[in-house]
C-alpha cells in the first residue's frame, strides 16, 4: 500500500463520526490533563487501558495518541501563567512564557504557545508520514556512543542557559548531576546518596524537582517581596493579536524547531523535554539579542513550543515503526497496543493499516480541534492571573502538594518539594540559573547509562567514541559550543581595545 492509499484508509477512520468523537475527547483530556501538575498522560494513558478493552482498537488508540498531544498544549498553560510546569516538555516555556505573563502579555504568549504548537504538530505529521519508513533506519544507527555524545552536546550547551555568569550555569548544572545520581544504581543495584533514608531509593521524581524550583521559588518569593512587582504587574491580559512584526519574528523559529524537533523526537530516549531545551539554546545561539531571552523573548517561546509538539509526533516513528517507544509516554502506549491485540513494529502498515494510517490522519484533525478548542479560550484562561493574589498563591500551592501526591502517595516527597522551592528560592536570590539545574538532571541518568554501555561494549576501550562517524561528528560539534562563545568573548574585547586605542 502507498503512502497515498494508506493516508486515504487513515482519514476514513479518522474522519468518521466515531474517529472525530474520540480524538475530540483525548484531546480535550489532554489539555486538562496537562494544565494539571502531575497527572500528565503517562497517567491519563494507563488509566484508559482498562477503559478502552473491547474497542475498535483503531479508535481506541486515536484517542490515546490525542491525550498525549494535547497535554502538550495544556502543559504550557500552567507554565505561562502560573510559572508551574503541567508536563516536562513544557518547563521550557515558562523561560518566557511567564515573562510575558508578568509583563501583561499572558493573551499573546497562549496565543503564540497555540499557534507555534499547532504548526510544529502538523509539520511533524506531514513528516511523520512521508519519512517514517526511512527515519525508523536513523533511529536504529544511533547506540550507546551516540547517545553519549547527544548529551554531552546538550550539557556543553548549558552556558546558554546563563544570562550571567557561566560559572553559576555549571554549579547550577552540578547540582542536578548530583541529585540525579540519588537512589538505587540500575547497573550494580546499590544504593547511592540516600543516607540510609528509603524514601530515596527510588530517587527524586522529575515533577517534585520543576514543580520545586519554579513554582514553589516563585510563590516564596512573592510572599516575601509583595512590593516588588510579579504577579501584581500581570492586572491587564493585553490582545492576542500578533502584528507583522511579531509573527515575522516566530516565523524562523517555527520553522527550524518543526524539523528539529521532530528529529530529535524520532530518536528512543530523547523525547519533547529534551527537544524544547535544545530549541532554546538553538535559538539563543541564534538570536541577535540573546539578552532579551528569560525576560519575554517570542523566539524563547515561540521556539520550545514548536520542537515540543513536533518531537511528541516525532516519538510515533519507532513506536510504530520499530515497536520501540522512545519515551515514558509511548511506553505505556506500546503497553496499550499489545493490549488491544496489536503489535507495532515492522509489519504494523501491512497487517494493520488502519491503524497504523489511522492514527497519523487523527494527529492532522487532532491539531486543528486543539487550536480552534484552544484560541477561544485563551481569554478565559488568562483570567486566573486576575484572581486575587492570596488566593491564587493558595490555589498554585494546593495543586503543586497534590499533584506531587497524586503521582508516589508518599509523603516524603512533599517534603522534598518544599526543599526544592527553597532551594529554587535562593538559586534566584543569588542569581544562580535553575534552567542548567534542571537540564542536567534530566541528561545526567541517560548520559550516564549510555557510557556505562559504551564501555561494556568496547571491553573499556574509550575508541569506540571516536570510531563512530556520527558520535565523532557530534563531539566535534559539542568542542564548537564549549569553544565558540570563548573566542566570540576574546575577539570582541580586542575589537573594543582597538577601538579605544583609535
Amino acid at each position: 500500500m502507498g503512502v497515498f492509499d494508506g493516508l486515504l484508509t487513515g482519514l476514513q477512520v479518522a474522519f468518521s463520526l466515531q474517529g472525530i468523537l474520540f480524538v475530540f475527547i483525548g484531546v480535550l483530556l489532554g489539555t486538562i490533563i496537562g494544565m494539571i501538575p502531575g497527572l500528565g498522560p503517562i497517567s491519563a494513558i494507563a488509566i484508559m487501558i482498562p477503559i478502552t478493552y473491547g474497542m475498535d482498537p483503531a479508535i481506541a488508540l486515536l484517542m490515546m495518541a490525542g491525550v498525549y498531544y494535547g497535554s502538550m498544549y495544556g502543559g504550557s498553560t500552567s507554565s505561562i501563567l502560573l510559572n508551574a510546569p503541567g508536563v516536562a516538555g513544557t518547563v521550557a516555556a515558562s523561560f518566557d512564557g511567564y515573562p510575558m505573563a508578568q509583563q501583561g502579555k499572558a493573551g499573546k504568549a497562549l496565543a503564540i504557545s497555540a499557534i507555534c504548537s499547532f504548526i510544529g504538530g502538523t509539520v511533524g505529521v506531514v513528516l511523520l508520514m512521508v519519512f517514517s519508513p526511512l527515519l525508523s533506519k536513523v533511529a536504529i544507527s544511533f547506540g550507546p556512543p551516540e547517545y553519549f555524545a547527544l548529551m554531552l552536546l546538550g550539557l556543553l550547551a548549558i552556558a546558554s542557559l546563563s544570562d550571567g555568569s557561566v560559572v553559576k550555569a555549571f554549579i547550577s548544572a552540578t547540582l542536578g548531576f548530583i541529585v540525579v545520581m540519588i537512589g538505587i544504581d540500575a547497573q550494580t543495584g546499590t544504593s547511592r546518596f540516600t543516607f540510609g533514608n528509603i524514601n530515596l531509593l527510588d530517587g527524586i521524581d522529575f515533577l517534585v524537582i520543576a514543580l520545586g524550583l519554579f513554582a514553589i521559588a516563585e510563590v516564596a518569593f512573592l510572599i516575601l517581596f509583595r512590593k516588588a512587582g510579579g504577579l501584581k504587574d500581570a492586572k491587564s491580559i493585553g490582545t492576542l493579536k500578533l502584528t507583522k512584526d511579531e509573527a515575522k519574528e516566530i516565523a524562523g523559529p517555527t520553522t527550524r524547531q518543526s524539523f528539529l524537533g521532530f528529529f530529535l523526537g524520532v530518536l528512543p530516549g530523547a523525547g519533547a523535554t529534551i527537544s524544547s531545551f535544545i530549541a532554546y539554546i538553538t535559538e539563543k545561539k541564534l538570536a541577535k539579542k540573546p539578552e532579551d531571552f528569560g525576560k519575554g523573548s517570542l523566539k524563547g517561546l515561540a521556539g520550545p513550543e514548536t520542537a515540543n509538539n513536533a518531537a511528541t509526533t516525532g516519538a510515533f516513528v519507532p513506536l510504530l515503526s520499530l515497536g520501540i517507544p522512545g519515551s515514558g509516554t509511548t511506553a505505556v502506549m506500546l503497553g496499550a497496543f499489545l493490549v488491544l491485540g496489536i503489535q507495532p513494529g515492522p509489519l504494523l502498515v501491512s497487517e494493520h493499516p488502519d491503524v497504523f494510517w489511522g492514527v497519523i490522519a487523527s494527529m492532522y484533525i487532532g491539531n486543528i480541534i486543539l487550536l480552534i478548542l484552544n484560541l477561544p479560550l485563551i481569554p478565559y484562561l488568562a483570567r486566573i492571573l486576575l484572581i486575587p493574589r492570596p488566593l491564587l498563591i493558595s490555589l498554585v500551592l494546593m495543586f503543586c502538594f497534590l499533584g506531587v501526591y497524586a503521582v508516589s502517595f508518599n509523603i516524603a516527597d512533599l517534603y522534598l518539594l518544599l526543599l526544592f522551592g527553597i532551594l529554587g528560592y535562593l538559586m534566584r536570590i543569588f542569581a544562580f540559573p535553575a534552567a542548567p539545574f534542571i537540564l542536567a538532571f534530566i541528561l545526567g541518568g541517560m548520559m550516564e547509562q549510555s557510557l556505562r554501555q559504551s564501555l561494556t561494549i568496547s571491553g573499556g576501550d574509550l575508541a569506540i567514541f571516536y570510531e563512530s562517524p556520527i558520535a565523532l561528528t557530534i563531539f566535534i560539534v559539542s568542542v564548537l559550543f564549549l569553544f565558540v562563545p570563548v573566542l566570540k568573548g576574546i575577539i570582541k574585547k580586542g575589537r573594543n581595545t582597538t577601538n579605544l586605542s583609535a
